[in-house]
């Protein structure tokens, strides 16, 4: 098991889809922090200062576009790959104008999660 140290944000709404990810993350020697929504999500950034965030689209209080661009207000750049079950051009456009990645959570197993965050890291 490699052990990266790099500390990985996942603010997702979906507890049980929250847990998969964390635990491959955290298998693969990932620092893992986890949050539900947006809100939680800015909190934990501040707080935890994270490598990247894997950011769910649709959640309750705040959804994650919202919470991308108000790190981006505030001068926060952490790379974020968005997680979502939605496929759509619209919500496709909007994760590319905010810089970044987006995954169809349909498309990709926890596996393959974890090789998009060490691309995205530059790790392997």
């Amino acid at each position: 098991m490699e052990n990266t140290q790099k500390k990985i944000l996942i603010v997702e709404d979906t507890k049980s889809y929250l847990w998969i990810i964390s635990q491959k993350l955290a298998e693969e020697g990932f620092i893992v922090s986890t949050a539900e929504n947006g809100e939680e999500g800015l909190e934990a950034v501040n707080k935890e200062k994270p490598d990247l965030i894997l950011l769910d689209i649709e959640m309750p209080k705040m959804d994650g576009l919202t919470m991308a661009k108000k790190l981006k207000e505030s001068n926060i750049n952490v790379p974020i790959i968005f997680l979502t079950n939605m496929g759509d051009l619209k919500h496709i456009s909007e994760a590319m104008e905010a810089g970044a990645d987006y995954i169809i959570k349909s498309d990709i197993d926890a596996e393959g999660i974890a090789s998009r965050v060490k691309q995205k890291l530059n790790i392997e």
